[in-house]
């Protein structure tokens, strides 16, 4: 019996990190997806754990190998799942979530259609705004090109199954609520 690929996916800022570490608190069997970027390494960011850091020139060469599941541009970075990993872990019986943009969601949804999609999304774009801000990682005008990304993004919803809301001040909810969705997949897939 192989592991299932969970792909949980929402514009940036919605809080899928924040969720996902309750997610993982009170769920077993749950191994995180560790995607390639070339951008800049944020102050606690640890090297293989949070992301594979990469040059521009690494991720193309990573593209051009055939070694990435999915792979997008994103506001002046690259951002990438690296296919070993993801295969190593659903073949050890795995869970595997994937944090991710909804680009790279389609695109793992043309070649696996039956891993488990949620959209996470946020009560609103003001909401989104606000999140973005209190991260303080980014500048004005990369927030603001982060929020029309994500208006974007948001008119995909459609497209996946699940929809959770990341409520403010919500987060046990919207954890459990992304928990009830993999435990419901996991008995349809022992069937």
């Amino acid at each position: 019996m192989a592991g299932n690929l969970i792909v949980i996916v929402g514009p940036s800022g919605v809080g899928k990190g924040t969720v996902l570490k309750k997610v993982f608190q009170d769920l077993d069997n749950l191994v995180f997806s560790v995607s390639a970027t070339t951008r800049p390494k944020r102050a606690g960011e640890i090297e293989g754990i949070n992301y594979f850091f990469k040059s521009k020139q690494e991720f193309k060469q990573m593209i051009e190998k055939g070694e990435l599941i999915e792979w997008a541009e994103f506001v002046g970075n690259f951002y990438g799942t690296p296919k070993k990993y993801i295969e190593d872990q659903v073949k050890a019986n795995k869970d595997i979530i994937l944090e991710i943009e909804v680009e790279g969601a389609k695109q793992i949804k043309q070649i696996l259609p039956n891993a488990l999609f949620i959209f996470l999304a946020p009560p609103s774009i003001e909401v989104l705004y606000k999140r973005l801000k209190e991260r303080s990682t980014e500048s004005e005008e990369k927030i603001l090109a982060r929020v029309e990304k994500s208006k974007q993004e948001l008119q995909e919803i459609n497209q996946f199954e699940n929809l959770v809301i990341n409520e403010e001040g919500k987060i046990e909810e919207t954890a459990q609520s992304i928990i009830q969705i993999i435990q419901a997949h996991r008995s349809q897939n022992k069937l």
